[in-house]
């Protein structure tokens, strides 16, 4: 026997319930930013070299609410201050969203495919936007570390009674 290659994917033999065209799937449609703000409050006199370093505060927030059947818009919220002392440095809150296609997932796992993997998907892009602005805004880039979405998910679901995180429209 040989082992045959023909260019297809999904290659693989298909077995109950494998079959492609029912199999889960989450599907980026679009990626965007719906809100953007950054502050230099105290230029020209904050571009000087710091005697300290500055204290940054990061805050994230991941949000969904319902389109239709199978889609959602999902908004990763990233707000990020610095401060040298009590004066700050630059104030930045950026809103970063996408389109997507949730499709064949069983309900008791939706708020971690739209709560936990979209917003890791979505990261990358959210954190080189900041580094950029703030770089363009005269700091050296601000590099958000990696974010665990599915203790943030966690830590909100516990601080608030109601679990179902996913807001209809």
């Amino acid at each position: 026997m040989s082992d045959q290659a023909n260019g297809n994917a999904n290659a693989a033999p298909l077995a109950a319930g494998n079959d492609p065209g029912q199999g889960q799937q989450l599907i980026i449609n679009a990626q965007y930013v719906k809100d953007f703000s950054f502050e230099n409050p105290r230029a020209p006199h904050s571009l000087r070299q710091q005697q300290t370093p500055p204290s940054v505060d990061i805050n994230v927030n991941v949000g969904a609410q319902s389109l239709g059947p199978d889609n959602y818009e999902v908004v990763l919220t990233i707000n990020a201050s610095a401060k040298s002392g009590d004066e700050a440095l630059f104030i930045i809150e950026l809103a970063y969203g996408a389109i997507v296609t949730i499709r064949n997932v069983p309900q008791e796992m939706l708020n971690a495919i739209v709560l936990v993997e979209t917003p890791r998907l979505m990261f990358p892009f959210a954190r080189n936007v900041i580094a950029e602005m703030t770089r363009d805004g005269g700091f050296p880039p601000l590099m958000i570390n990696p974010i665990d979405f599915a203790e943030l998910l966690r830590r909100n679901s516990s601080a608030t009674t109601a679990p179902g995180a996913i807001a209809t429209a």
